[in-house]
C-alpha cells in the first residue's frame, strides 16, 4: 500500500528512489552559492521559511524544489576558501557517496542483529585507529558524534575508575561518592569548553575543573600542571583526570604530551587526550611528532568531521584498556543479553553512552579506501602550510598583528586600528560581522587576553596561498573602511 514511499529492493521503490535522489542532486547543484555565505540575517531567514512546516502535502509538494534551493543558497559554502571561521570542513566526495549508502541502509549500531556487516566494519576501523594512535593490545573504542561526546566519555570513565580504585565505590550502582565535591580535573586555559560541560553533566560542577597556565604558544605548561596537582593534593582534593589538548580550537596548539603523561603517571591520574582536531596529524610523516606521547593516554578523542574531511557527524573515542567500558555497561534482554557475550556476538551498545547510532565508520572506511593514507597526508600537510603562509603574511603587514606562531591551520591575529584601545576593540569586533553582512566570507572571531581577535581556520586543502593573501587584503580593506566610517561619525 505504501511501497512507493519507502526505500526497498522492488522495482517501484528503486525507480522512486532514483527519481528523488536525482531531483535532490539537481536542486543542490543548481542552487550552489558562488560565495561563502549569503549574508542573510536570522530575521530574514525566519521570514523566508515561515509557514512551511506541517503544510498539506498536496499544497507544498510543488514548492519543495524552491524551498530546497533557498536552503542551499543560504547555507555556508564550506568548500569556499573564505569559509574560514571554524573547524568546519569541506567534505570528500567518497564520504558523500558513503552517506548515500548509510542513509538508505539505516543500520543501527547498538546490536549485531541490527547491523551485522556494519558492526564488523566499525570494529576493523577502530582497530586501525588504535594501531595508528599507538595504543596497546587490549584497547578498544567506539564511534561518536564528535569531540564533546568523546571528551565526556573519557571523563566519565575516569571518574568511575578513580572512585572504584580509591574508595572501592561503585558509581555505576550507588551514584556519586560522598567525597565527589573534592574530585578535580586538570586542563589548560586553552582547552575545549566541553571539559567544563562534562564536569557539569558528571555532577561535579565547574568548580571541579582546574585551569592550568599556558606558555606563549598557548600550550599547557608541565611545570604549572605539576604545581597545580601537588597543590590540590595538599589541599585535600582528589585529582582524578588530566585533559591534554592536541590541537586547541583557537590556536591549534599542542600540549606537550610526553611530560604531561609523565606527570599523570607519577600522580596515578587518568590521562585523556583531546585530539579532536590535531589527531589528524597522525596521518602526516612531516608533523606527527607533535603527537609524541599520545600512546600513553588512557583515552583519546578523535574527530573525523574536522581535518579528516568527513560529513558531520563522525568521531571516535579510544580507550587504552577495553575492560574499563564496564563502567557504562548495561544489559537489556531484548538488545544485548548476557548470552550474546557468551556466544561472542558483538553488541556495540556496551561501549557507548548512546543506544541508536549511525554507521558513520563507513564514511572514513570508504575515504581511506579511495585516497589512502598518503592522500590524506598530502591534504593535511597543506593545511599546516596554509597556516604558516598566513602567519608570515600577517607578520609582514603593519596593519595586522600576529598573536602566535601556528602549529596547524589556526591563525589568530588582530587588525591594528589607529586611535585608542577602544577603537581597536570596536573595529576587530565589527570586521567579521561586516564580512558576513556583505557576503564576503565567514571570518573567525574570539577573545584573547580580554580583547577581541580575528581567526582564520584552514580546513580546506583546496585553498591556495593567493586565496589567503586576498582574504587578508580584504580584512585590511574592511578594517580601514570601518575606521573611516567611525571618524566620519565622530565628526
Amino acid at each position: 500500500m505504501f511501497r512507493d514511499r519507502f526505500f526497498g529492493a522492488d522495482a517501484t521503490s528503486a525507480a522512486r528512489y532514483r527519481e528523488a535522489i536525482g531531483a535532490a542532486v539537481d536542486a543542490l547543484l543548481h542552487a550552489l552559492p558562488k560565495g561563502a555565505c549569503s549574508g542573510a540575517t536570522a530575521g530574514e531567514l525566519t521570514e523566508l521559511f515561515d509557514g512551511g512546516v506541517g503544510a498539506d502535502a498536496q499544497t507544498c509538494a510543488n514548492g519543495i524544489p524552491t524551498l530546497v534551493a533557498d536552503v542551499v543558497r543560504h547555507s555556508i559554502a564550506v568548500w569556499h576558501p573564505r569559509a574560514a571561521a571554524h573547524l568546519h570542513c569541506p567534505v570528500l566526495i567518497p564520504a558523500l557517496a558513503a552517506e548515500v549508502v548509510i542513509a538508505a541502509l539505516n543500520q543501527s549500531m547498538d546490536s549485531f542483529d541490527q547491523a551485522p556487516a556494519a558492526t564488523v566494519i566499525e570494529q576493523q576501523m577502530l582497530a586501525w585507529l588504535i594501531a595508528l594512535a599507538g595504543l596497546p593490545a587490549g584497547a578498544a573504542g567506539t564511534f561518536t558524534a564528535g569531540g564533546t561526546q568523546s571528551n565526556y566519555m573519557g571523563l566519565l570513565l575516569a571518574r568511575d575508575h578513580h572512585a572504584e580504585r580509591r574508595w572501592r565505590w561503585n558509581v555505576h550502582r550507588d551514584g556519586l561518592p560522598p567525597v565527589a565535591s573534592r574530585m578535580r580535573i586538570f586542563c589548560s586555559e586553552a582547552s575545549h569548553f566541553s571539559v567544563e560541560k562534562s564536569a557539569i553533566q558528571l555532577g561535579l560542577g565547574t568548580q571541579a575543573v582546574v585551569k592550568v597556565a599556558v606558555d606563549a604558544e598557548r600550550r599547557m605548561r608541565p611545570d604549572a600542571l605539576a604545581v597545580a596537582v601537588a597543590g590540590a593534593r595538599e589541599a585535600g582534593l582528589e585529582p582524578f583526570a588530566i585533559v591534554a589538548t592536541a590541537g586547541t580550537t583557537d590556536f591549534g596548539s599542542f600540549d606537550p604530551l610526553r611530560p604531561v603523561a609523565a606527570i599523570a603517571r607519577e600522580n596515578d591520574v587518568w590521562l585523556h587526550v583531546d585530539a579532536a582536531y590535531g589527531g589528524a596529524l597522525l596521518m602526516s610523516d612531516r608533523h606527527q611528532h607533535l603527537l609524541d606521547g599520545l600512546e600513553s593516554a588512557d583515552s583519546i578523542t578523535l574527530d573525523f568531521h574536522k581535518a579528516f574531511f568527513q560529513p558531520i557527524s563522525c568521531g571516535a573515542f579510544l580507550l587504552a584498556e577495553s575492560d574499563r567500558f564496564r563502567f557504562i555497561r548495561v544489559v537489556a534482554d531484548y538488545l544485548n543479553p548476557e548470552a550474546h557475550e557468551d556466544a561472542a556476538i558483538p553488541d556495540l551498545v556496551t561501549r557507548s553512552v548512546l543506544t541508536t547510532r549511525r554507521f558513520d565508520a563507513l564514511k572514513l572506511w570508504w575515504s581511506l579506501r579511495a585516497l589512502g593514507r598518503k592522500g590524506f597526508a598530502e591534504m593535511i600537510d597543506q593545511l599546516v602550510d596554509l597556516g604558516a603562509h598566513a602567519a608570515a603574511r600577517i607578520g609582514s603587514n603593519p596593519r595586522l598583528m600576529l598573536l602566535h606562531q601556528p602549529s596547524f591551520g589556526c591563525v589568530v591575529f588582530r587588525y591594528r586600528a589607529d586611535g585608542s584601545p577602544e577603537d581597536n576593540h570596536a573595529v576587530n569586533v565589527a570586521i567579521p560581522r561586516e564580512f558576513y553582512r556583505r557576503g564576503m566570507g565567514v571570518l573567525g572571531h574570539t577573545v584573547i587576553d580580554r580583547a577581541p581577535a580575528l581567526k582564520l581556520t584552514f580546513l580546506n586543502p583546496c585553498t591556495t596561498a593567493d586565496d589567503v593573501d586576498r582574504v587578508l587584503e580584504a580584512v585590511v580593506e574592511v578594517g580601514a573602511g570601518l575606521e573611516a566610517m567611525s571618524r566620519v561619525g565622530a565628526a
